[in-house]
Parts: structure tokens; C-alpha cells; sequence
């Protein structure tokens, strides 16, 4: 394995090459802004080492026989090169003056499962496309004036997941592994642990304080990054009724799609997530003769129905074309659900019938930034954690 990884990274498997600068030529288009997750489409042959051979790039640079060959610029071998690096990034900080006034909107950007691995191979990639060596190049976001990382773990876990770390960056409290919206005195899959442990999200302040609220995903609505804005449920996995114990049923707690539209008053629902909201055994519109898409909920409840009724103005859309039809000036409510479950890869989508995530984003603002107060957007693209997950 070991050799056969070495062979990869130093230019001895030409086949793996060969894939490898198909998939970078593919998936160059996708690598910048909102649709960076079509990058991890170089895993797609199913190797774990394919991953790895893209995060380490930079051992083909200058290596023998390299199919990504670069001179190590001249300037990078003297003292003053650095010097005069190190000079510009200390002048550009002292010149960063804190900000004091107060942000009328926001928008919370995530890209799930993107770590400092995925961001560094991000990095390298573009530095190497660009006839670089690769580390030395800036992404857009190394450029902010403000920058951080953040210590990302559960109570109860060294390595979090989706659920727990959504309610500590929505709602500000660590919390147990696989519970959303609760503190850690809940306990994951203990219904009767829910009351009295709920915390209050970002999305829901905002929504307090008179702003347009919305939330963008590329999974389900109902998954645990969005659903951190909304819900508090103790097993992140309840998207529907169907798929909760009976005893959680019986004890009063709540499925995720139901508190998705009963908890607070979301003005822009954008993102995947159909069969969980219809009753058990009703066709999907897209898919009608695929049984396996059909709604999941066995309380007979059509909750679509329910929040297009209960707000003056709401309009429900299921493809791009109902999309952009929407009126953004008039629009109040508007709820996009674009798939059964997920919604597909960039590469994988029909760009006639599936809007990408950057088209979902600018309707989202277009609409949310008509309230004279300001807006909230929470913007999520989980495909980057959910396509790594099978390769590790």
C-alpha cells in the first residue's frame, strides 16, 4: 500500500495520473466561489488515495518524471523575498481598524466537512493550475481582514458531527453528539431529555428582532446544519415522523420537518428535503414513478399545504423553471424544495431543472433584502462532507 501510494504521488501509476488530470480539467470550472464542493469530485473512482494524492500535490512539483513539473521561482531562494513578504502582511494588518458599528444583515456561510485539509488541497490545486507551486496562493477568504479558526468538538465527542457543532455556531452552546438545538444535558436519541434544554439560534434572534430570516442548503432542509437555525430535537436522524420510535412519538417530541415549519417563522426556504413533508405513499412530483421518493409521514399531514396556508402571499416551488419565475420585488414567503432527498452534485446537475446554489443564493437576497431592518441567511453546501464520507 505503502509503495502503491508512492508510486501515485511521484508520478509511477500513469493510469492514476491520467484520471487525476482528466478530473482537475473537469472540475476546474467549479473549484471557485459557491460551487467549490465539485472539487471533491476527484474522488469520484472511489480511492481513498486519490483523495490523499490531491492534498499532496506539492510532492509533485519539481519531482522526477512529474506531470505537474514547476521551477521553483528564484526569488524564493533569497532572504529579501520573505522579508518583503512578511512586511506587506504586517503593514496590510496594522492597518485593520475594528469595527464598531452594528451589521445590518448577515450571512453565515458553511461549507461542511471543508477543514483546513480540504482548504489547504483547495489551495494547492489552484496555486498548480495556475502553473504555481501551490501553497503560496491566496483563496479569496485568506485575503479578509479578519480571520479565525475554531476548536470544533462535542461534549461527548472528540470528532463532532453536523448536529452538535451546528448548535454551538447557531446557538452558541457545545452540545452532545447527534442532538440539535439542546444543551448537553440532553441525551442523544432520550426524547424525555428535550424539555427545558432548548437553546435559541441566531436564525430565531434575528427573526425576534424584525429581520427577513432564510435558510440555502444543498441537502435536505431538514438535515442537521440547517435544521441547528430551527429545531430542537434530540436524534439529529427524525427528518419525518416515520423515522422516529413510537415511544419519542407517544412522549409529545416533534419530527425536524414539522418543527422546520411550525418553530419560527422562516420568510426563505431554499434546498432539498420533499418526501418528508408529505404523507406516507404520495408521489413525488419529479419522480412519480420511483415508490422509493415518495412521501414519508405517517400523520397523514401534507405540511407543504399547511405553511403555504398559513401565511399570506407564500409560494411553494419545486424546479428552477417555478423558480425563476418568482417575482423577488413582491415575494414574502417562499419555500424551494428541489429534490426528494439532497439535491445533486454540481456536476451531476440538470442546470434547466436545478438550480445550483449560487442561483438559490441570489434569489434568497434578493427577497430577504427588501426588510428595511435586514435579513439573516444561513448558506450551507453540505455535498462537500457528504461525497468525502464514502472515500475515508
Amino acid at each position: 500500500m505503502q509503495k502503491a501510494f508512492g508510486s501515485l504521488l511521484y508520478g509511477g501509476s500513469k493510469v492514476m495520473q491520467k484520471h487525476i488530470q482528466r478530473d482537475l480539467f473537469i472540475s476546474v470550472k467549479y473549484l471557485r466561489g459557491l460551487q467549490s464542493h465539485a472539487f471533491l469530485r476527484l474522488c469520484r473512482l472511489g480511492c481513498t488515495m486519490k483523495l490523499l494524492a490531491l492534498a499532496g500535490l506539492v510532492l509533485w512539483a519539481g519531482a522526477p518524471g512529474s506531470c505537474l513539473l514547476v521551477p521553483i521561482p528564484a526569488e524564493e531562494a533569497t532572504a529579501a523575498y520573505w522579508n518583503k513578504k512578511a512586511d506587506n502582511a504586517i503593514q496590510a494588518a496594522l492597518k485593520v481598524q475594528p469595527i464598531t458599528s452594528r451589521a445590518k444583515n448577515l450571512i453565515l456561510f458553511l461549507g461542511d466537512g471543508m477543514g483546513v485539509p480540504s482548504v489547504t488541497a483547495i489551495r494547492i490545486l489552484n496555486g498548480q493550475l495556475e502553473g504555481k507551486l501551490g501553497e503560496e496562493t491566496d483563496l479569496t477568504m485568506d485575503t479578509f481582514p479578519f480571520l479565525a479558526l475554531s476548536k470544533t468538538y462535542n461534549v461527548d465527542r472528540r470528532v463532532p458531527d453536523s448536529a452538535g457543532t451546528a448548535t454551538a455556531y447557531q446557538c452558541g452552546v457545545k452540545a452532545n453528539y447527534g442532538t440539535l438545538g439542546l444543551t448537553a444535558a440532553a441525551k442523544r436519541d432520550m426524547c424525555n431529555t428535550t424539555n427545558g434544554n432548548e437553546v435559541i439560534s441566531v436564525l430565531q434572534r434575528a427573526k425576534k428582532a424584525g429581520k427577513s430570516v432564510g435558510i440555502v442548503t444543498t441537502t435536505r432542509v431538514q438535515h442537521a446544519s440547517p435544521a441547528g437555525s430551527y429545531a430542537h430535537i434530540a436524534e439529529r436522524d427524525w427528518y419525518a415522523d416515520s423515522e422516529m420510535p413510537s415511544a419519542a412519538r407517544n412522549e409529545g417530541c416533534t419530527d425536524i420537518a414539522y418543527q422546520l415549519v411550525t418553530n419560527v417563522e422562516i420568510d426563505v426556504i431554499l434546498g432539498g428535503g420533499r418526501k418528508y413533508m408529505t404523507p406516507n405513499g404520495t408521489p413525488d412530483p419529479e419522480y412519480p414513478l420511483d415508490t422509493k421518493q415518495n412521501g414519508l409521514r405517517l400523520d397523514g399531514r401534507n405540511l407543504i399545504n399547511e405553511w403555504l396556508s398559513n401565511r399570506t402571499g407564500a409560494q411553494y416551488v419545486w424546479n428552477k423553471e417555478q423558480l425563476d419565475k418568482i417575482d423577488q420585488k413582491t415575494a414574502t414567503y417562499v419555500m424551494g424544495l428541489f429534490e426528494p432527498g439532497d439535491m445533486k452534485y454540481e456536476l451531476n446537475r440538470n442546470k434547466t431543472s436545478d438550480p445550483s446554489i449560487v442561483e438559490l443564493t441570489e434569489k434568497a437576497i434578493k427577497i430577504l433584502s427588501k426588510n428595511e431592518k435586514g435579513f439573516y441567511l444561513f448558506v450551507e453546501d453540505k455535498l462537500i462532507l457528504v461525497y468525502i464520507l464514502p472515500a475515508v
